[in-house]
């Protein structure tokens, strides 16, 4: 009976658990999706990461917790029973019944637009995406800027779909603590302009590096959330003529080449090869990377675009990708490749501020 009334109890705290954490562990923080403090006995420090969202049955559930330096774990009534200093159940029980009915008055004292503005959209939803780009900044002067020019990207003109966050969370996986870095955050939108998705690039704080082209030490510094299939982050409005390709880092290199050459980034292979084209299309440039997935969705493009009626010409890369080309090449030998690689009648066109 005990047992069963300890889980009812943990389960009620856990649905609560970033109330219970703010009043029995006071001394710690609210870090993205944790709460950290020093111990479960409310020690100042961070070396305990308490979860507080996450389904009601799993290794991951909310309200559970473990201390990276002791490897203690437990649940809710633990960190009452120990940050109360109870020896019983039967205290631990009368303490987490009475914190249950206790009012919360920083919510309820707060106006329903605040509570509806601020509750949590769901992880990597478009929702997700949306708030996050809204939450950031122009990347003029930013961290975001110097890291496009130091890979030797300065054609920032229509740059609106990049932005700059200062401290974006991280996290590596289930089972890790998060984390904040700089980023970049770029708009993922439909055709009409809608912002379905948002892609984040971790930055390192220190600067430019050869090792990691200034993006941050972590395991996965690029990701993206939200609805991503068919979609892509836009540099310019594309009517007749449009380019794609893969990366951020990527179209930008090629556009310094081709400064008024509407672009698309679609973030990866398998996006790119699904990316949706513009009724108003008729030629389509194909920037594909210089790898087997390059050439995969370098040759689903041209017959989706065929099937059409658009002319689809691909424009390749002397080494990896345009971003190598122009780092390791230089500016005058990326320009001279495009120049011959796009249509004659092109030429003019997207290339003369480049010139």
């Amino acid at each position: 009976m005990a047992r069963d009334n300890a889980s009812e109890l943990a389960r009620r705290l856990a649905r609560d658990a970033e109330a219970v954490c703010r009043h029995y562990l006071s001394n710690g923080r609210r870090q993205g999706r944790y709460w950290t403090v020093g111990d479960v006995r409310n020690t100042p420090g961070r070396s305990m990461f308490v979860r507080l969202s996450g389904p009601e049955s799993a290794p991951g559930a909310a309200g559970h917790w473990r201390d990276a330096a002791s490897a203690e774990h437990g649940d809710l009534l633990d960190v009452i029973r120990e940050s109360c200093g109870f020896t019983s159940f039967r205290d631990v029980a009368n303490e987490a019944r009475r914190f249950l009915s206790l009012p919360r008055p920083e919510l309820e004292n707060e106006p329903d637009r605040i509570r509806s503005r601020t509750s949590p959209a769901p992880l990597g939803s478009p929702e997700a995406a949306r708030r996050l780009f809204g939450m950031s900044q122009s990347i003029a002067g930013t961290l975001v800027e110097a890291y496009l020019r130091n890979r030797g990207i300065t054609a920032l003109h229509e740059t609106g779909s990049l932005r700059f966050h200062p401290r974006c969370y991280y996290r590596p996986d289930d089972h890790s603590p998060t984390e904040t870095w700089p980023a970049m955050i770029a708009a993922v939108t439909d055709l009409n302009g809608h912002l379905t998705g948002a892609h984040r690039t971790w930055l390192d704080p220190g600067g430019f590096s050869e090792t990691t082209l200034g993006k941050a030490l972590i395991d996965t510094p690029k990701r993206a959330m939200g609805d991503l299939l068919g979609q892509a982050v836009r540099f310019g409005i594309a009517g007749e003529v449009m380019a794609a390709g893969e990366g951020i880092e990527t179209m930008l290199s090629l556009r310094c080449a081709l400064p008024t050459m509407p672009m698309v980034a679609a973030l990866s292979a398998a996006h790119l090869s699904a990316i949706l084209l513009p009724d108003t299309l008729r030629r389509l440039y194909i920037a594909r990377d210089n790898d087997p997935a390059g050439d995969g969705a370098m040759a689903t493009l041209i017959d989706r675009a065929q099937e059409v009626g658009i002319e689809p010409i691909v424009i390749s890369p002397r080494l990896g990708d345009f971003n190598e080309d122009l780092r390791l090449l230089g500016f005058d030998a990326l320009r001279a490749a495009s120049r011959v690689q796009i249509a004659a009648r092109d030429v003019a066109r997207f290339m003369e501020l480049a010139a």
